[in-house]
């Protein structure tokens, strides 16, 4: 929206409605398209992912951003044609009934600024300049393109890697349980005493025998007591802390004589050691007189990290998988170890297909394949640095920010992708001012966007809800550095090859040609020097010089201007100044040039003061500028 604006607001007022929205639509659709193929893409590839929350979180999203897109095209573009019909009616913008185009004398300026319209730049036939786009402009494109300031930048971007890189090693993977709680929750009081008093203890692991099994054959008896030891015998396992039916089973039978190696006396008795001992009627499906499942429980110790916790339930897995027993680990709990498996080579993975998808993008849309490239460094140098800060600010790699990650991805793209775009499309002759340039254009909207998104979601910093605060911060980064790479390391980064800026067409003309230009841009530059030029324009061969003569006697002249020009291009001593000579004008101070379009074809007499030096075969045209 703001960058389909800045493109409104650089179109000509005088132009027809239709003609103005479709220049807006020539500067800006390609731009928007392309972030808008990227941010959508980057979320459907989400979808990849084998985690249902993030799949979820990713097709809302992505199809929340596609008819974003849809409406910015449609119904927005729809209310700059309303608005561009006010303006050209001369309408207030917020009573709508028509207003001065001049402020009448004796108001004051809130009365001018509110209650009169019709204002806009008389050179470029444009709406005036923003002041942030003039600062980009006239001051923070210079000072970005001087040579020490990009050092600078480059040493900034390399203090910026090393951090990032840094935290990039310092990441923890895995969820604190007490985060999925609001902070005042109950349950956090209840993770806090239980981290305090019972850190030695880690989770009591559920061992279950999935399908029928004969507890009374001593055989496979001894298979399951084997396996048993198998699971005492890990690092993490207290060998003394075991609570088995199997076991009570047998105490029972000892004190009461019963023999429990045959299958009837072993099924005859169960239904009335469950019914003394109540606490195992949840550990054993007896059903129908068959045994079809039951459990045993094992207690873990010293599990503190999510290291540990990723290690214990690999470990107990593999165990369970070498039993000749069909058996099953499980505890609550094994829903969040479970991301450790897949949470790094997953993120990995999403980042990898989306970038590479991202470079494709811009190397179709991007009329540049080394600019598509930068898009491309820009988006990996964004991950890695929200990577590294985020883990630098305590959040883990979690499913939750692994969401926000894949968010990262598609907004990351869109501050360098506006950037290298409006680099690459503009017409100007140098790296350096194809980077002021874009600054110009789109500088002052990137930021506009920014920090909207950013006041959008600061409230969420005082959330206290972990996952909110997760979402801002991150959130937070990807804005922050996508603003810094768009405004500050992208335009520098351009500026070092001068094939993203193309080659500037090779002078044609003739060595006597050239020779004669030389020697008029040696004049023009020798009297700017002196101070002499208050206004100078050039055309060709045609050269337009300032008059010092005062030909105008009776009013005061706002502009004269001198032509001369050869013989040839004078019939009956008259010279039509629209079909033969384009104007333009030169800011004395900025040294801009200014072209004006010539409303009729007013013929202008041609004469020789006999006070300039008219050289032969020369005639010399005198003017004032309203006569075009």
């Amino acid at each position: 929206m703001f960058i389909l604006i800045s493109c409104w607001q650089q179109t000509s007022v005088h132009d027809r409605v239709e003609t103005r929205l479709s220049n807006t639509y020539k500067e800006a659709a390609i731009s928007i398209t392309i972030t808008t193929l990227t941010d959508v893409l980057a979320f459907y590839i989400g979808l990849m992912t084998p985690f249902r929350s993030v799949r979820s979180f990713c097709l809302y999203t992505s199809t929340a951003i596609l008819f974003c897109y849809i409406y910015s095209i449609t119904f927005f573009g729809a209310f700059l044609v309303l608005n561009g019909r006010r303006e050209n009616s001369n309408k207030h913008w917020l009573t709508c009934k028509a207003v001065p185009e001049e402020c009448p004398v004796g108001q004051s300026k809130w009365y001018e600024l509110c209650c009169v319209g019709g204002a806009y730049d008389p050179h470029t036939g444009t709406e005036e300049v923003q002041p942030m786009n003039h600062f980009f402009k006239k001051y923070y494109g210079p000072f970005l393109t001087k040579s020490w300031t990009k050092v600078f930048v480059i040493v900034l971007y390399c203090i910026y890697l090393i951090i990032s890189i840094y935290g990039c090693f310092q990441i923890q993977e895995g969820i604190d349980l007490r985060n999925l709680a609001a902070d005042d929750s109950y349950v956090v009081k209840y993770y806090d005493n239980e981290k305090a008093y019972f850190s030695e203890y880690g989770p009591n692991i559920m061992v279950v025998i999935r399908r029928e099994f004969p507890y009374w054959d001593e055989k496979y008896m001894s298979d399951l007591e084997t396996c048993i030891e198998d699971f005492k015998n890990l690092s993490f396992i207290e060998k003394d802390i075991f609570t088995s039916w199997i076991k009570s089973y047998k105490y029972y039978s000892n004190h009461t004589k019963l023999n429990l190696s045959t299958e009837d006396v072993f099924k005859d008795n169960l239904g009335t050691f469950l019914r003394f001992y109540s606490d195992f009627k949840q550990d054993v499906n007896f059903t129908n007189n068959s045994i079809y499942a039951s459990r045993f429980f094992i207690q873990t110790v010293n599990i503190s990290t999510a290291l540990d916790e990723m290690n214990m339930l690999n470990k107990l897995r593999e165990t369970a998988q070498k039993c000749p027993v069909p058996l099953l680990v499980y505890h609550p709990a094994f829903i969040y170890h479970d991301q450790y498996a897949v949470i790094v080579s997953n993120t990995i993975q999403n980042i990898g297909v989306t970038t590479a998808v991202m470079l494709l993008i811009s190397l179709l849309l991007i009329p540049n394949p080394l600019c598509s490239l930068w898009v491309t460094f820009s988006i990996a140098s964004v991950i890695v640095g929200v990577t590294g800060f985020m883990a630098l600010w305590d959040v883990n790699l979690d499913t939750i920010s692994m969401i926000i990650l894949v968010v990262c991805i598609g907004f990351s793209v869109d501050f360098s992708a506006h950037i290298s775009y409006a680099f690459v499309s503009n017409k100007k002759p140098s790296a350096n001012e194809k980077a002021v340039e874009a600054l110009f254009n789109l500088g002052y909207p990137i930021l506009q966007g920014a920090v909207s998104t950013i006041l959008g979601v600061v409230v969420l910093s005082a959330s206290k809800n972990y996952i909110f605060r997760t979402f801002f911060k991150i959130m937070f980064l990807v804005i922050f550095f996508g603003l810094f790479h768009g405004l500050t390391f992208i335009p520098v980064f351009l500026t070092f090859f001068d094939i993203c800026s193309g080659t500037p067409a090779k002078n044609k003309s003739g060595p006597e040609e050239q020779d004669m230009k030389n020697s008029h841009t040696n004049n023009i530059q020798s009297k700017a020097k002196d101070g002499e030029l208050k206004e100078l324009e050039i055309y060709d061969n045609h050269t337009l010089q300032p008059d010092n003569h005062r030909t105008c006697q009776s009013q005061p002249c706002s502009a004269i201007w001198m032509i001369t020009g050869n013989n040839h291009h004078v019939q009956d001593n008259q010279m039509c100044m629209a079909s033969t000579i384009p104007m333009f004008r030169v800011d004395s101070q900025t040294y801009e040039v200014h072209m004006y379009t010539p409303s009729d074809d007013g013929m202008l007499r041609v004469k020789c003061p006999s006070k300039l030096p008219c050289s032969e075969g020369q005639n010399c045209v005198l003017g004032n500028s309203n006569h075009i």
